[in-house]
């Protein structure tokens, strides 16, 4: 765990519910608003992100937990702006939205429409060539969950905050994960890569790969299902 410095014991937080508010971000805002001052895991917050009535998890929770941030004026912290938070945990240490809190700009309905044509109807990551190509509605292979394209301003928002939203050359359509990975693979923190989240998006083969390049840089060896130490290390 990192240097806890001034921050008193990490005290972690439950699910109460019944959750059953109509929208993802209301119900994770309710979870937030029943554990303040306490963490709250990855795992809690897609508990209670699941539709009520049919279970199934939604694919965009990333983004409406980051909505309560920039659209709602709440302070949830992360391990970047926390240091005894562990990756994947959140804490809203009170309740109180800022009150210069504003809203993303979107392209209009009718530019989101065209931009949606132009995108085949499919999300337009590209990564060495390859396109993600999910449409909405599909199951997300690798993330899970029902996919629902949204709008993403092709400049990084500390960059162009305002992009215009008649122009569709500033926009592409993208699947809730790639969202996520666009964010998270800069982090503006510490100004390097945030190479945590590359690898939790990777497919299960990449990371297995992942897995094996670090057990032998750091001199280990996996037998039997038992890590062992090995003679040689790069560290």
């Amino acid at each position: 765990m990192k240097d806890k410095g001034r921050h008193s014991k990490v005290v972690y937080g439950q699910v109460k519910g019944p959750y059953e508010q109509r929208s993802v971000k209301s119900r994770i805002e309710a979870l937030f608003l029943d554990n303040i001052g306490k963490v709250l895991d990855r795992q809690q917050i897609i508990e209670v992100a699941r539709d009520p009535k049919t279970g199934k998890e939604p694919e965009n929770w990333h983004q409406r937990l980051s909505e309560l941030r920039t659209d709602d004026g709440y302070t949830i912290l992360s391990w970047r702006n926390r240091g005894d938070l562990k990756v994947q945990e959140y804490l809203m240490p009170h309740g109180t939205k800022r009150q210069n809190a504003g809203k993303r700009v979107k392209p209009s309905a009718g530019m989101w429409i065209a931009v949606l044509k132009n995108a085949g109807y499919r999300c337009e990551w590209s990564e060495g060539g390859q396109r993600c190509g999910l449409r909405q509605g599909d199951i997300d292979p690798i993330g899970g969950g029902c996919v629902k394209l949204t709008p993403d301003h092709k400049r990084p928002h500390s960059i162009n905050c305002k992009p215009d939203p008649q122009d569709p050359s500033q926009w592409q359509a993208l699947c809730g994960r790639h969202q996520v990975m666009k964010k998270n693979y800069w982090d503006s923190m510490t100004e390097k890569l945030n190479t945590y989240a590359v690898v939790q998006a990777a497919p299960d083969a990449e990371k297995r790969e992942v897995f094996r390049f670090l057990l032998q840089y750091f001199g280990y060896d996996m037998r039997n299902g038992t890590i062992i130490k090995t003679e040689e290390s790069h560290e």
